[in-house]
This record gives C-alpha cells, sequence and structure tokens, in this order.
C-alpha cells in the first residue's frame, strides 16, 4: 500500500492583472514553490493568461474573478481558498496585490476619485486583511503580505488621493501584526519604492525602461522572490516590513 499524499499547499493573491506585473509573478513563484494558488483579479481573460502561463509550466492555478472593493466576492474568494478539495490544504498564504496610481492635481481631484483611490488602495485591503484572519487564526498559522509603495511614507504632489490610501493601508499592516502575530499569523507590509518593469509602466509611461534601463526599475520576478521568502521565514525572525528598490533609486 503506498504512503498517503500530502496535501498540496494553497496560496491566493488578490490584485492579479497582466502576466508582467506584480501579482502575476507572485502566483509564479508560490506556484513553483509546490502551491497550487488561487489567481484573483477583476479581468477573466488576464486570470486565465497567467493560469495557463502556470498550468503549462507544471504548477497548479484556478482563476477567480473577484472584486477586492465588494465584500461579498472577497468572502466567496475566501471560501475556495480555504476549502480542503482536490488534493489542496486551505491556504496558508494570502498576498493583497491590489492597486491604483494616477497623477492627479489637489484642486482638480474630486470627491469620488479619492474615494475610489481609497476603496482600492485601502478599503479592499481591509477587507482581505480581516477574512485572512478570520480564516487563519483558527489554524494558527500563515501568512499575510501586503503589497505597498513608498507613497505611505511621504506624500509628493499629485499623489495626495493615492499616498493617504497607501498610508491607511500600511497602518491595517501593522495593526494585524500587532495583534496577531503572537497568535501565530504572519503579517508583513513590502514597500515598493521605484518603478515597476511591468505592463501598466510601460504603458503608462512610453519610453521609460529605455530611459532609466532594466536596473533603474524593479523586476517582478525579483519581487516575487522577496514574497516567498517572507512566507518561508522562521518565526523566530518574521519581517513585518520589508521595502524594496532598484539600486539605482535614490531615497
Amino acid at each position: 500500500m503506498s504512503p498517503a499524499t500530502s496535501p498540496r499547499p494553497t496560496a491566493i493573491v488578490f490584485g492579479v492583472g497582466a502576466e508582467q506585473g506584480i501579482g502575476a509573478a507572485v502566483c509564479r513563484r508560490f506556484a513553483a514553490g509546490g502551491h497550487h494558488v488561487f489567481v484573483a483579479g477583476r479581468s477573466a481573460d488576464k486570470l486565465a493568461q497567467v493560469v495557463a502561463t502556470i498550468t503549462a509550466s507544471g504548477g497548479a492555478a484556478s482563476a477567480v474573478v473577484c472584486d477586492v472593493t465588494d465584500e461579498a466576492s472577497v468572502i466567496a474568494a475566501f471560501d475556495l481558498a480555504m476549502s480542503a478539495a482536490d488534493g489542496r490544504a486551505p491556504a496558508d498564504a494570502v498576498v493583497f496585490n491590489a492597486g491604483n496610481n494616477q497623477i492627479i492635481d489637489f484642486t482638480q481631484l474630486t470627491g469620488a476619485q479619492f474615494e475610489d483611490f481609497w476603496r482600492v488602495g485601502c478599503y479592499a485591503g481591509f477587507l482581505v486583511g480581516r477574512e485572512a484572519a478570520r480564516r487563519l487564526l483558527p489554524l494558527g498559522r500563515g501568512t499575510v503580505i501586503f503589497t505597498g509603495a513608498s507613497g505611505s511614507l511621504r506624500g509628493k504632489p499629485g499623489f495626495a488621493h493615492f499616498a493617504s490610501a497607501k498610508a491607511g493601508l500600511r497602518m491595517i499592516s501593522q495593526s494585524m501584526a500587532r495583534e496577531y502575530g503572537p497568535k501565530g499569523l504572519h503579517v508583513a507590509h513590502v514597500l515598493i519604492d521605484g518603478g515597476v518593469n511591468g505592463e501598466r509602466l510601460r504603458r503608462a509611461i512610453p519610453g521609460m525602461v529605455e530611459r532609466l534601463g532594466t536596473e533603474g526599475l524593479l523586476d517582478v520576478d525579483a519581487i516575487a522572490d522577496s514574497y516567498w521568502h517572507l512566507h518561508g521565514q522562521s518565526r523566530s525572525a518574521w519581517t513585518q516590513e520589508l521595502d524594496l528598490r532598484p539600486h539605482r533609486e535614490a531615497f
């Protein structure tokens, strides 16, 4: 009689878009590490591409269309990720990567725009963080990682809406870490300080990659390696906040 096969660990990544982006890179890294990855985002077509890339490489992944600003949608995604089915264990890793960014003059910023940035950058992080705590605390283990930005530390002209949302997200991560770390839940916040060499930046600022060079921007797969490292840290040496930047970035 052959020995029983251990269930595959599970991760869920919220805020996955283009394949050349942080969310997709994190999905690939966790899949390469042996996790079944729930790939959660708004665009079914983009999610399908990420899942296809993972499965073509021998990994396991499922797409979950999810609006992170909608409470019911987030809860439904966690219901899937926490179900022990098809040889999977309940999720032990949750990544919140949703966000948006745009330069807007403060005097021209509308209330609707400000609220939209807050809902995606902060409120959605609360929803994901709360559900992660509710589901993982009874198990006494797990990792929750929030993608942050240097804007959470300093507000720059034209970015009041973005900085305030990211500052709120950072405080959510700190409060969670202090409350739930002693109960076995590792909560980490990753400050992305610099331009990310991904599809969003290439589309928004054509020519920036050529101007700065690849070493002047953050590589998405290198970022994903850091997320994987956070998940594997010993409880004796947990990181709560990690800042990542290319070596040419002034700070």
